[in-house]
């Protein structure tokens, strides 16, 4: 097949994309962002092309409106998204982008109105900065799912029309209700990666209430997102097991992250021994699995929840209905459920494991995450590496 020819899955996908709520071409939000009170310019590193290829950049950031804060970036997370929009793999980034959505910052300037945060607090920005506030779902603290399309951290559209910008950068301005509240105790340099990897994991095991002690759960892969889930579900009581294609990750899936099993999933007899065996099963790998025999080790009422994406999803119908078995999809979280998570983990010392790089070194990050060079989540010192 021509390599540049879509087959019909990608043309789908395509067309879902253009009109999915994190689609930047699919349309604005009308919403006042209240009186403005000033704006500057911001410095930042911004790919130019679908190279991906990260280099100093400067622009100027909206102005803080009434409701809105302004906070100097202390550090932010680097994501897979990161690699996804840069190189254009969804075939729709505007240049020049600026990627990151797990910020972490100190505020430094509030709207008249805001009420939930002062000068000198530290929040966190996480993969979008604002959305309709009208609909059942922003109703419901779900603003994730808003009708119109939560905006993007970066690459949405903003509510002065402008191209959001991310993380990789100086400062950023965001509306107080998409800013969250940084425990005292919790590192801020960990903080970060839970406003993306963190809060999605924590979602769909609190909507299936994972967070019952003694049940059976299972990870699929132990990457950034993977590694966190580990942690979550040890603190939730829960019987963890890591499935991995690498038997290399057997020792820091057990000692370092302190899971309860390993299995190499490509070993067919060790994975034929756990049928029937797991509540739920998390599959936070975007590689292309097993659906049917993933679905023979969950009991009967179980569920399997993608986060990743795979590039299909086939299965026997038989696998579904015989045991009343559920495949669910997922993606962050909406504010409620964030704050909430982050104050989970401040509470259980549940922190993830980074490697903090100067920004200068961004473009080397993501070319090592591609290769899952990396334990497990990459971390910006952008206060101290971006002048």
């Amino acid at each position: 097949m021509d390599k540049h020819k879509k087959t019909d899955a990608m043309q789908l996908a395509d067309r879902l994309f253009l009109t999915h709520p994190y689609s930047p071409l699919s349309g604005s939000v009308n919403m006042d962002s209240g009186t403005a009170i000033a704006n500057g310019e911001c410095l930042g590193w911004a790919a130019r092309d679908p190279s991906g290829i990260l280099s100093p950049y400067k622009f100027s950031r909206r102005a803080v409106g009434s409701n809105d804060v302004s906070l100097d970036i202390a550090y932010c997370g680097v994501c897979y998204a990161d690699v996804f929009w840069t190189r254009n793999k969804h075939g729709h980034s505007n240049y020049p982008l600026v990627p990151g959505h797990e910020i972490v910052g100190i505020i430094k300037e509030v709207g008249s109105n805001v009420q939930r945060f002062k000068v000198g607090d530290y929040v966190g920005v996480g993969t979008y900065v604002n959305s309709c506030r009208e609909c059942q779902y922003c109703d419901d603290g779900l603003e994730v799912h808003c009708s119109k399309g939560p905006i993007l951290t970066f690459d949405g559209i903003d509510v002065d029309g402008t191209i959001t910008k991310g993380g990789y950068s100086s400062y950023i301005v965001v509306h107080e209700r998409y800013c969250f509240r940084i425990p005292e105790s919790y590192p801020p340099e960990l903080a970060a990666p839970l406003l993306c990897a963190g809060i999605t994991v924590y979602t769909p095991m609190i909507r299936h209430s994972m967070n019952q002690p003694g049940k059976s759960f299972g990870v699929i892969g132990l990457g950034g997102l993977g590694h966190l889930a580990v942690k979550i579900g040890k603190a939730f009581g829960l019987k963890v097991t890591v499935f991995s294609t690498s038997i290399s990750k057997k020792e820091e899936a057990l000692t370092l992250l302190g899971a309860d099993n390993f299995v190499v999933s490509s070993d067919e007899q060790q994975m034929k021994a756990l049928c029937n065996s797991f509540d739920f099963i998390l599959d936070t790998a975007s590689g292309d699995i097993s659906f049917d025999l993933y679905l023979s080790l969950l009991k009967t009422a179980g569920v399997l929840v993608l986060v990743g994406f795979p590039s299909e999803v086939k299965f026997s119908p038989g696998s579904l209905n015989l045991g009343a078995k559920t495949i669910s999809g997922s993606v962050t979280g909406g504010t409620k459920q964030t704050q909430e998570m982050l104050d989970f983990c401040a509470s259980n010392k549940i922190y993830p494991n980074i490697e903090v790089i100067p920004i200068q070194y961004a473009n080397e990050a993501l070319e090592r995450m591609i290769k899952k060079d990396v334990k497990y989540r990459f971390v910006i010192d952008v206060a101290n590496s971006l002048k």
